[in-house]
This record gives C-alpha cells, sequence and structure tokens, in this order.
C-alpha cells in the first residue's frame, strides 16, 4: 500500500503537469477488455515461503546515532508527527544503507534497537533493486497497514505480528519496498505496453489500482518464478506466466541487482 503522503505529492504533481499525468486512478493508458484478474487477494497472499525468515540478508550492522526531534508519518492518525525518535543508521553488505527511526513508545533505546535491528534483517532480505531508493524505515507500534513511498518503508509492529502468523511480513516488505525503489521509473512506456499486452492483471488490488499498485503487486510474482518457482505450487506458476508474460518478460530485461535473492 502506497503511502498517502506520496499520493499527495503525486496529486499535485499532476495539477501542476497536467500533460504528464493524464491518467486517471483507473486508466492505465489502454482499453483492451481484459480477463479477470489472476488472484482475488493482494499478491503478499499467494505463497508466504517465496520470502522466508531462513533466506539470506545483506543487514551487516546497526550504529545508535541518538535521539532526534524527527518528522515521521503515523498512519495511526494518517498524517505525520514530530517525536524525539531513536535514530539507528543500518548498513548492507552490498554497500547501501539507511536510516531507522523508531518511536520513544518502545520504552527505550535497547528496546528500540531490537525492533531496528530486526525489520533491518528482513529489509535486507529484499534484492538490492529494492533498497536503491531506500533512506528510511519509520517504526511504530499499532496495528495499521504497512506503507512505502518517498523513500521510506512504514511499519506498525502490531500489524507486523499478524503479517508474521500468516507467514507474509517478507512479502509484505517486498510489496513496500517495490513503491519505494521501483515505482518512480518504471510507470513508464514499455512497462504500460506491457500492462496493454498481457491477458489481466496479476490481482484484483492491482485491476482496482493500475497506476500505483501493478507493479508492486506483479514484481513479486516474477521473483517467485523467476527465483523460487520450487516454492510455489505449479497452479500458482501457471496462472502467472499465462496472464503476465509481458510484465515478466519487462522484469527480466531489466536486469536488476538481485543481491541476496538467488
Amino acid at each position: 500500500m502506497i503511502k498517502p503522503k506520496l499520493i499527495s505529492v503525486f496529486i499535485l504533481f499532476c495539477g501542476l503537469f497536467v500533460s504528464s499525468c493524464e491518467l486517471d486512478e483507473d486508466d492505465y493508458g489502454c482499453h483492451e477488455v481484459k480477463e479477470v484478474a489472476g488472484f482475488k487477494k493482494g499478491t503478499i497472499f499467494i505463497d508466504p515461503d517465496i520470502i522466508t525468515e531462513y533466506d539470506a540478508s545483506a543487514f551487516a550492522g546497526i550504529l545508535y546515532e541518538g535521539r532526534f526531534e524527527t518528522r515521521m508519518f503515523d498512519r495511526r492518525i494518517n498524517d505525520d508527527i514530530i517525536l524525539l525518535a531513536y535514530i539507528f543508521d543500518v548498513s548492507f553488505d552490498d554497500g547501501l544503507s539507511c536510516e531507522v527511526r523508531v518511536n520513544p513508545e518502545f520504552g527505550s533505546m535497547n528496546m528500540a534497537m531490537n525492533e531496528a535491528i530486526y525489520y533491518a534483517t528482513v529489509i535486507g532480505q529484499m534484492p538490492n533493486c529494492l533498497r536503491q531508493e531506500l533512506r528510511t524505515v519509520t517504526i511504530h507500534k499499532g496495528d495499521q497497514l504497512f506503507g512505502g513511498g518517498d523513500g521510506d518503508i512504514l511499519i506498525h509492529t502490531d500489524q507486523a505480528y499478524w503479517y508474521e502468523k500468516d507467514g507474509i511480513l517478507e512479502e509484505t516488505i517486498f510489496h513496500e519496498a517495490t513503491h519505494v525503489s521501483l515505482d518512480p521509473y518504471h510507470y513508464n512506456d514499455e512497462y504500460r505496453d506491457a500492462m496493454c499486452a498481457d491477458k489481466a492483471f496479476i490481482s484484483e488490488y492491482a485491476e482496482d489500482h493500475p497506476n500505483r499498485e501493478d507493479i508492486a503487486e506483479s514484481f513479486l510474482t516474477y521473483v517467485a518464478v523467476a527465483y523460487r518457482s520450487d516454492r510455489i505450487s505449479w497452479d500458482v506458476q501457471d496462472i502467472i506466466e499465462d496472464i503476465n508474460a509481458y510484465r515478466l518478460d519487462y522484469f527480466d530485461n531489466q536486469r536488476f541487482d538481485m543481491y541476496p535473492v538467488n
């Protein structure tokens, strides 16, 4: 799910540059009648083993920087707040890094560091290409949905509990990281041609929001068939390859850096 702040920026951008934002929420540039979407639910639900807690992580280290007044989006109030947050610098072994900002509601630096390390390890399981534009990770309590955009991944830890229980924490963070690092560059003419050429949308969620959810919904299925086909059923693989063939080719032709996914 993309963050409201990013949507607001997109709307403002469209207002200023109408010719660059001709597409509305439902219009993605072509009008062919599509078959029924591949999956009723979002693609994070198709298989909990696309990425698991046992997969390799590029997480390399963490450094506590201190407590600083920080503006952070909090979905519990659906707005930015300013907090004296715990700030950590996180490094990955492929040269990338990000800042983790933890709400002081966790009670202490040690508790905040535990949260930062836990989620930084999961984020390190995401391919390099999904961490390229990641600048910050924001961690709050609460059971609100995660978010991704403006260089930030938003995490609410009570909601993370339910994602973990369903085995899809990693897949959810993958989805949000795709918003952060791929969305800004890949809703281009070539990708929209692939959208038009494919038989259907990969999920009803992508179909309902083609201009902001299609890439995040589709890229996870690319990884499933290209790198983790031994972990998904034949039926799931057949659906993905049948209805999203052109999108799969598009992703494959980008030659993304997928480390540490192999």
